[in-house]
């Protein structure tokens, strides 16, 4: 009797899994019966009325291997562990597709099970967020909830050591390299230019990324969060289909983690999002984030040459290849502008309460070079953290003593020195009602060799006062009483760019981004 090689075995077990194939297709989870199939490189997902399975590929990659039943099986029960956490919505269970003695395939039948398959809640597929992405703009309220469940995700992912994670980037500059090589069509230079900048980086970086591990920000993450990923039921975010297939690939830096999201929200042109997110992550994450911020370019460009070699793996395989190539390129391009960024700029935005610093200033930060957009850091929210209290309480006469509001600009230069340092934009939203206080944020910017653009915001008092009775939860503390006082202030020079800011927060927006342009 003639052994079986590892090629009859995996020819076998890809038979199998084709009749599985073929009994789905033609069951309610078939095109002819309402169902729909979704095939990826290493899983097919069958789309019922109400719920979905999800099978794992017979294959062997270089990064994964789900070449045996009982591989495929452990990998779906991975699955449902990792990402029941972040989605409990939609995953159900593990379920068994069966063939009875007489040839019957079942879902969850009484026969031997002959493939395995991740059952779950099935959502409208055009509310995954790369398809909401492309089709409108993703406002303030929902990219402030996608921040919110990558937090919640990471607040609860394991702690690990860092050593895999440090050895794997290089592995993964590799590995983009070697596959944009054999791609039809791309600049060679421009694949060497990558290669080389994304090197250099990742061994410039290396101090910091060791360090970072040793604060506890490696940590078993979802490892795939690119928009495709995050699916919208009732509009609500939710993270699933994390890595399960290795928790080597998954478990990194945080940042780098976060990384994915936002670079995908940059592809999508969707910058004002993208530094949304990023704003309200590092708002609620812990401060040492700052000093971290270095990582960017390299975690972003990284993220998008995988989704790029990703893409062109798929196009070789896929009826519309072509589509599929192009938006492959489109991310290898944008892999090439982010590993080398641009210089940082400093903007400051001053003016009266209710003149719309805080509305222009999350207007013009995703506008901001580099990616993904400008760290905004408000005066009102500094003063609130400097007596531990949340954004929105309200503080005591007390609390607007000079004394104090001298700390609150120092607060906002340290702050904004750190994150230029990093290489990152900033934002300064704050009064800037004394000459000093505006001579200051200058000299930070050229202290770093940043660009400057100072901007002072005016609008008549009626304006002023109107908008101030108009807000609600919001960090500021100012009152009428507040904004009749300031009527009475002596600005001094201002040789800041004046903005004439009493019309909308649009107008607003459309005359001061020409400075920063």
């Amino acid at each position: 009797m003639t052994a079986r090689t590892p090629g009859d075995t995996a020819t076998a077990e890809a038979d199998l899994q084709q009749q599985v194939l073929d009994f789905l297709d033609s069951s309610s989870f078939g095109p002819a019966k309402g169902g729909k199939r979704i095939d990826t490189h290493a899983s097919m997902v069958f789309l019922g009325a109400d719920r979905a399975l999800k099978i794992k590929r017979a294959v062997r990659l270089p990064f994964l291997d789900y070449s045996t039943l009982e591989k495929r099986k452990r990998a779906c029960e991975e699955e449902l562990k990792v990402n029941a956490g972040n989605a409990p919505e939609l995953y159900r269970r593990v379920v068994a597709i069966t063939r009875s003695s007489d040839g019957v395939f079942e879902i969850d039948g009484p026969g031997m099970p002959i493939e395995w398959a991740v059952e779950m809640t099935r959502f409208d597929d055009k509310q995954s967020l790369d398809i909401v992405a492309a089709s409108k703009t993703i406002d303030s309220s929902l990219a402030t909830a996608v921040a919110d469940a990558i937090l919640r995700s990471h607040d609860k992912a394991p702690r690990a050591d860092g050593a895999s994670w440090l050895g794997s980037i290089p592995t993964l500059i590799d590995r983009n390299t070697a596959k944009f090589r054999t791609v039809r069509g791309l600049d060679a230079v421009a694949v060497d230019r990558l290669d080389a900048a994304s090197r250099d980086s990742a061994t410039t970086l290396q101090p910091l990324l060791r360090q970072r591990a040793e604060q506890g920000f490696v940590r078993r993450c979802h490892g795939d969060l690119h928009l495709a990923n995050i699916a919208l039921m009732d509009g609500r975010p939710l993270l699933f289909d994390a890595i399960e297939f290795d928790p080597v690939i998954a478990t990194t830096d945080v940042l780098y983690d976060l990384a994915f999201a936002l670079m995908d929200l940059v592809h999508f042109n969707q910058g004002a999002a993208a530094n949304a997110v990023f704003n309200r992550y590092l708002a609620e994450a812990r401060v040492e984030h700052i000093d971290g911020l270095r990582l960017l370019p390299l975690f972003l460009s990284v993220r998008a040459a995988i989704r790029a070699h990703v893409l062109f793996m798929k196009s070789e395989h896929a009826e519309d290849g072509e589509a599929v190539w192009q938006e492959a390129r489109r991310y290898f391009d944008l892999a090439g502008r982010l590993i080398m960024p641009k210089p940082p700029m400093l903007v400051a935005i001053g003016g009266l309460s209710g003149t719309g610093k805080s509305v222009l200033a999350r207007g013009l930060a995703g506008l901001i070079e580099p990616p993904p957009g400008a760290v905004i850091v408000r005066s009102d929210v500094v003063r609130k953290h400097l007596f531990g209290v949340s954004e929105t309480t309200a503080l005591p006469e007390a609390a607007y003593q000079a004394d104090t509001t001298e700390r609150v600009y120092d607060t906002l230069s340290n702050t904004a020195q750190r994150v230029l340092a990093q290489g990152c934009s900033v934002v300064l939203d704050a009064a800037f009602l004394q000459e000093a206080e505006r001579a200051e944020s200058s000299r930070l910017a050229h202290k770093h060799g940043a660009r400057f653009v100072g901007l002072f915001l005016t609008a008549d008092l009626a304006t002023r006062l109107a908008r101030i009775e108009r807000r609600k939860r919001d960090a500021s503390d100012a009152t009428r009483d507040v904004a009749l006082m300031q009527e009475t202030c002596a600005v001094g020079a201002v040789d800041w760019h004046m903005i004439d800011a009493s019309g909308t927060s649009d107008q607003s927006l459309r005359s001061a981004r020409v400075f920063v342009a």
